[in-house]
């Protein structure tokens, strides 16, 4: 479906297209509504493959999908390449390079899978075999947000050790430089051959600010408790809409209006 339609949706998922409460419900008209005009839905998130896979059958997409903050892209119908499409370094060497730089700034960041499940389960609500898809990560290395003074260190560290760290609302993640959501984007419109395919583009933290710089349509995604503030001041020099309505109430309301106008209206 990817290679057939002139617009994509590209849109994370924790905070965005559902609540903190993995609520996937307020969504769901609208995708079969998206599927029905052949547009596709491409998850682009933090989340593992595993995660992912439970969420697509709740929703029974089938294109491809972007994991682990754009170190990973898979799917069924990536024919070639296995199915997948590996962009992000192995995540022993990431967890290597987080120790390196918790020594650098002499402040230890503590990856995401060395908690408890009683610590995961408070930071991520989740609970039991969800645990598990959670920790089943390959690519990337989710770690507890550190204080923001440490900024400017952690900006010097990923200079030197070649590698990015993304912030969320909740955690942050470490990569390497040449995996991002943004670049993730970028290789999928090549290998489907759509350089001037227009992406509508949907997020909620800085987490998605390489999505949303390579979307056509950018859409954040407010909380219950209102948008978040960094994100907006790093898109302030860039066309975006702001939802009126926080996670997948918003995410539907956004959606339904621009295909009305991008599609609907048109034919």
């Amino acid at each position: 479906m990817i290679e057939n339609s002139s617009i994509w949706v590209v849109s994370d998922v924790d905070g965005t297209l559902m609540d903190h409460s993995y609520d996937l419900t307020p969504a769901k008209e609208t995708i079969k509504l998206l599927q029905d005009l052949s547009i596709p839905v491409i998850l682009c998130t933090s989340k593992t493959a595993a995660e992912v896979n439970v969420i697509r059958k709740q929703l029974n997409l089938n294109d491809p999908y972007i994991v682990e903050n754009g170190a990973a892209i898979y799917g069924e119908t990536l024919s070639g390449v296995d199915g997948e499409i590996i962009l992000g370094e192995k995540y022993e060497i990431l967890e290597d390079i987080l120790k390196s730089i918790s020594k650098e700034i002499n402040h230890d960041l503590q990856p995401l899978n060395n908690l408890s499940d009683k610590e995961a389960t408070e930071l991520t609500g989740l609970k039991g075999y969800s645990l598990e898809l959670m920790r089943d990560r390959h690519w990337s290395m989710p770690f507890l947000n550190p204080p923001d003074c440490m900024e400017e260190k952690l900006i010097s560290c990923c200079k030197k050790f070649k590698v990015d760290i993304f912030k969320g609302n909740r955690m942050s993640h470490l990569l390497s430089i040449n995996s991002n959501k943004g670049k993730a984007i970028k290789v999928l419109k090549n290998y489907a051959n759509k350089p001037n395919i227009k992406i509508i583009g949907l997020g909620d933290s800085p987490n998605d600010l390489p999505l949303l710089l390579n979307s056509d349509f950018r859409i954040v995604i407010p909380s219950p408790s209102g948008p978040n503030i960094r994100l907006l001041n790093q898109l302030k020099n860039y066309n975006f809409i702001l939802a009126s309505e926080p996670n997948g109430i918003g995410w539907k309301n956004e959606i339904n209006k621009l295909i009305n106008k991008l599609v609907i209206s048109k034919q």
